[in-house]
């Protein structure tokens, strides 16, 4: 294919109140995707004691839906080249708001289950096309601003989740964290076909790598249940996680080897030779680990051992959208201005030194010192994610662009796994620990412990309630050291990405027309 050719035949942007729409319909669609990976997680307890099953059984409907979706997100570039990018998001839409509709109607845990499967399934090509359709109607010069637009859904999406699913399923019912789709859906649909009418991409009917996609699903769906269900099944204490981490390692060996051998891949990996596009997409999924991992971490403290009901919760998280939201736009029309590295590298210091303030709150803190200290975090989370997409596709051609999108949010979502397993399990281990180091010094030598003791006896316990309370004091304790821990590691990990972010090469520009 002639790269210059092809740019060529590109047509010209869009303008005026056709771009607005574009930008709201694009914008709308990737939220509406991304939204549905945390809207569920606070409904869970609601979904499984509706339709009679465990809360153990309750979690696949998070897992279903993160599987299927990280199977299919690398496909995007293939899929998109078969059946054309407008196409594939129109129809991946509208499959979309109907798996959503079967969702919110499902009479029995195996048919949500199924239907949130589909979600996955159709869904996954929506957030990388959007990204690349939205570049394509903006000018050269403003693709940054687009850019800036287009990630405030992959930050609000995770932050806004947990809240609108704690109040649709307090004030209506679990059913609505689905149905809530359908209006959205539609217009996204409707808008997206009107507007993208004339702009399909170019297609070509390729082979099927019918190995390289078996090799895919095994190594991918091994994977992503291994990080869903290991703290549960105590990692690799348990038979099944030794054994899914086995297939999905032999699997994604086989399937790296095949792909860089293949004359047609179903992904296509030598992406990764590109130091920019390496560069970027490393930082993107240790970023994503760091932040996800305090987005999860943090309303399961402030539920389990503040006080805090899911809703409230959710509403200290949210603050961290606040600045996000006002500083994307600002920060995508200025960045071909700036050097992404020196942004980036900005973004992860803020985060870091915000994390570290927040590893020294005390069991009383306040509401507004936690908003506040997200508020701030939302400075340094606006300020890293929109460099590195900007690093990520740095150089590609036109059509390389939706293979790189779909690769590049395969590798977000992978660190939002690992974030959310891994984070969730070094809290609930480190909390067990400090639990135990704490209760070694009470004991009838320890000053402070046989004061304590005897204030609760002051007050009316007796020996019983007064050792209840002081282990529910311990408890409490450790797991406000175990929360410090990790923010402390999250923000090890954004300043660990400092030197690996300046190893990528300028010019940073947004899209390109050669290789």
């Amino acid at each position: 294919m002639n790269i210059n050719a092809t740019e060529r035949a590109l047509p010209a942007a869009m303008r005026g109140g056709q771009l607005a729409l574009a930008t709201f319909a694009l914008g709308l669609g990737a939220f509406m995707n991304i939204l549905d990976l945390t809207i569920a997680n606070v409904s869970v307890p609601s979904i499984a004691g509706d339709l009679g099953v465990s809360f153990t059984q309750g979690t696949w409907v998070i897992t279903s839906y993160a599987v299927a979706e990280a199977i299919l997100l690398p496909l995007t570039g293939w899929l998109a080249l078969r059946f054309g990018a407008v196409r594939l998001f129109v129809n991946a839409t509208l499959l979309f708001t109907l798996a959503s509709l079967l969702c919110g109607l499902a009479p029995s845990f195996p048919v949500l289950l199924t239907a949130r499967v589909m979600q996955g399934v159709v869904g996954a090509s929506m957030i990388p096309l959007s990204q690349t359709l939205l570049t394509s109607v903006y000018p050269p010069q403003r693709r940054g601003l687009a850019l800036g637009l287009w990630s405030m859904t992959t930050i609000l999406g995770p932050i806004i989740g947990p809240l609108s699913g704690g109040w649709l399923t307090e004030n209506l019912s679990w059913h609505w964290i689905f149905l809530i789709n359908l209006p959205i859906g539609l217009i996204v649909a409707g808008l997206v076909s009107w507007l993208f009418a004339d702009r399909e991409t170019p297609r070509r009917r390729l082979p099927v790598d019918y190995v390289g996609l078996g090799l895919l699903v095994i190594g991918i769906g091994a994977l992503q249940i291994l990080l869903d269900k290991g703290n549960e099944l105590d990692w690799f204490g348990s038979p099944l996680i030794i054994g899914l981490a086995a297939v999905s390692v032999v699997a994604l060996a086989f399937f790296t080897a095949w792909e860089l051998t293949d004359d047609h891949p179903v992904v296509d990996l030598r992406l990764f030779g590109r130091r920019n596009f390496a560069i970027g997409v490393t930082c993107l999924m240790i970023g994503s680990i760091a932040f996800f991992g305090t987005v999860v971490v943090l309303p399961l403290w402030l539920q389990s051992y503040q006080g805090y009901t899911p809703l409230w919760a959710g509403k200290v998280v949210a603050f961290g959208g606040v600045l996000a939201l006002l500083l994307g736009p600002i920060i995508g029309a200025n960045i071909h201005r700036l050097d992404a590295r020196a942004v980036a590298t900005f973004g992860f210091t803020v985060f870091a030194l915000v994390a570290f303030w927040s590893a020294r709150f005390t069991p009383d803190v306040d509401y507004w010192t936690l908003a506040l200290s997200r508020l701030f975090m939302g400075v340094g989370i606006s300020c890293f994610f929109l460099p590195l997409v900007t690093i990520n596709l740095s150089g590609l051609a036109p059509g390389q662009l939706a293979a790189a999108t779909g690769l590049q949010n395969f590798m977000r979502n992978l660190g939002s796994s690992f974030g959310t397993a891994i984070m969730t399990s070094l809290w609930d281990h480190k909390g067990i620990e400090h639990h135990a180091r704490l209760a070694e010094q009470v004991t009838a030598y320890n000053p402070l412990a046989t004061h304590y003791l005897d204030q609760l006896h002051t007050i009316g316990l007796g020996d019983t309630q007064a050792l209840a309370q002081l282990d529910r004091t311990l408890t409490t304790q450790a797991y406000l050291l175990s929360t410090d821990a990790v923010m402390c590691i999250s923000g090890m990990l954004m300043l660990s990405l400092i030197g690996l972010i300046w190893w990528a090469k300028p010019p940073f520009t947004v899209r390109g027309g050669g290789h």
